[in-house]
């Protein structure tokens, strides 16, 4: 299943309509363990400084981290106190436990969270959830390693944090500049279908939370901020660090194996120019030509490398077949995973027969060339043969990347309504009811229809599950592939045969869809 083609479960980003003065847009969660000297002058800093330059309304949540000195006393004077404020008590520790339970069960559209040191600018905070608010992006952090950002902290942290985020871009690619800057800001809609993606509980939390954002394409915004290192900190940096690199080694291993559903979170932009039809533009042209030279270019090497090896104890025409074999083996598999984006068992034989035909078409082109060559010159010279080699490898790897692209790996986005199109089945639905009931056509529609229709009701019961009761392994048999946004928009053809069908694009959404 191509992931770049599955319509996910989230709507297109919008601008948040303005809402009732009673309504928060924002809540900001502080999560708090033994912090009585410090919680109450944070809330009250935070609390003046939203009401003086946020301009929507906001909610305050304290969470407690099963703290064991006075912090829930003063949580609960402060939610007294101001109107704003809520508190919410946790009996077990873990910053990413707090942040997980309160903004799953908050109803405010934009959550955030920040450290209860406040060693963040506040004047930060508006930028941060700006772009949120807006609809531009659908995570925002804040930044201490970026150009703009001023920053006063100690050799050993600037170090740690440095090496750490060096780490991140190296084993899980992540582009992002701070994973650790307790400053961010997430959509509402988006922590729904993310968070429960999210193993971690403790401070790994946000970082795992933004490697599978970014990795699923989502957009992350990043705000340089001011930040003043808090000496009293009670964080325990070697053991914080030692979780945080077990965690970097299972969210690796998770992505390397495709265990992670990333397509539940894809988002269908609507507005984004990949998704439009463009004439004469084939849609992920320029991605699949860099990486089919990328492939081609290792496969090379690896056929090189083979062959070095068979050719130790067999002839050479014997080990190059074999290497010329195992390469385009490994070549056809490469490609279907890395080029054109195909994942999953499903197809994987047939791919690998496909592809050693193609790989026979080409040798048999390089082959011609040469025998062609032979029989125009008697004793051609060896630029001469090098010439026709290069001229004939060319235009294979030409041919072998439109077949590839074509037959071996064709865009299937449109294969959920490709019965319609076959020479059995009518042309419209008015066809099938001037027939009757009684005619082939009418059955092999309804037969059409009723499949359809059966599978699309087996995908919304599974959309319709809570996210965290989702079963993990059965992916194949809910293959988003087949069902695109606008497919429920046309449910009522199973109902109507007279209903004219419509075409359906990848952006189209259903008005009576909750989703």
């Amino acid at each position: 299943m191509r992931t770049d083609s599955s319509p996910g479960t989230l709507p297109a980003r919008e601008h948040l309509p303005a809402g009732d003065a009673g309504t928060p847009v924002l809540d900001v969660v502080i999560p708090v363990y033994n912090e009585e000297k410090d919680l109450q002058p944070c809330v009250l800093r935070l609390h003046e400084h939203l009401k003086r330059t946020f301009p929507y309304a906001f909610r305050i949540t304290i969470a407690d981290n099963a703290s064991t000195d006075t912090t829930p006393r003063v949580a609960a004077r402060l939610e007294e106190r101001i109107p704003e404020v809520t508190s919410f008590r946790l009996e077990q520790k873990g910053r990413g436990r707090a942040l997980r339970t309160v903004w799953s069960a908050s109803d405010a559209p934009i959550l955030a969270y920040m450290d209860v040191d406040l060693s963040t600018d506040l004047n930060a905070l508006l930028p941060l959830v700006a772009p949120l608010i807006s609809g531009h992006s659908d995570l925002a952090i804040g930044s201490r390693l970026a150009r703009s950002s001023r920053v006063v902290r100690g050799a050993k942290r600037e170090f740690i944090s440095r090496t750490y985020n060096l780490i991140l871009r190296g084993s899980l690619q992540a582009r992002f500049s701070d994973a650790q800057c307790g400053f961010k800001a997430i959509r509402r809609d988006v922590a729904q279908v993310l968070l429960p993606l999210v193993e971690d509980t403790g401070w790994f939390f946000d970082t795992e939370m933004l490697v599978l954002a970014e990795r699923a394409g989502l957009r992350i915004h990043e705000v340089p901020v001011d930040w003043v290192d808090d000496p009293d900190s009670t964080v325990h940096i070697v053991k914080t660090a030692t979780d945080d690199l077990k965690g970097v080694w299972r969210v690796g291993k998770a992505l390397a194996t495709g265990s992670l559903p990333l397509d539940r979170i894809a988002r269908p932009f609507g507005d984004d120019p990949r998704d439009r039809d463009i004439k004469d533009v084939p849609k992920g042209l320029a991605r699949q030509l860099v990486g089919f030279c990328v492939v081609g270019g290792l496969s090379t090497l690896f056929y090189l490398a083979l062959y070095s090896v068979f050719r130790q104890f067999s002839g050479s025409q014997i080990a190059n077949a074999l290497a010329l074999l195992v390469s385009a083996i490994a070549n056809t598999a490469a490609n279907r995973r890395l080029t054109f984006g195909v994942r999953g068992r499903g197809g994987a034989v047939r791919h690998q027969a496909q592809g050693l035909v193609v790989f026979g078409i080409g040798l048999a082109l390089t082959s011609g060339s040469l025998a062609a060559l032979n029989a125009a010159a008697s004793n051609p010279a060896h630029s001469t043969e090098l010439a026709v080699l290069i001229a004939a490898n060319l235009a294979a790897t030409v041919l072998r990347f439109l077949l590839f692209r074509a037959w071996v790996f064709p865009d299937r986005r449109d294969d959920s309504l490709s019965f319609l199109s076959s020479p059995s089945f009518p042309s419209s639905p008015s066809t099938v009811t001037a027939q009757g009931p009684s005619s082939p056509t009418y059955a092999t529609a309804a037969t059409g229809y009723d499949q359809q229709f059966q599978q699309f009701q087996q995908y919304e019961r599974y959309q319709q599950q809570p996210l965290p009761q989702r079963p993990m392994a059965p992916r194949a048999a809910y293959d988003t592939s087949q069902f695109r946004a606008g497919d429920a928009a046309d449910s009522t053809i199973w109902r109507d045969a007279t209903m004219p069908l419509q075409p359906v694009r990848p952006h189209d959404t259903d008005p009576r869809d909750p989703r």
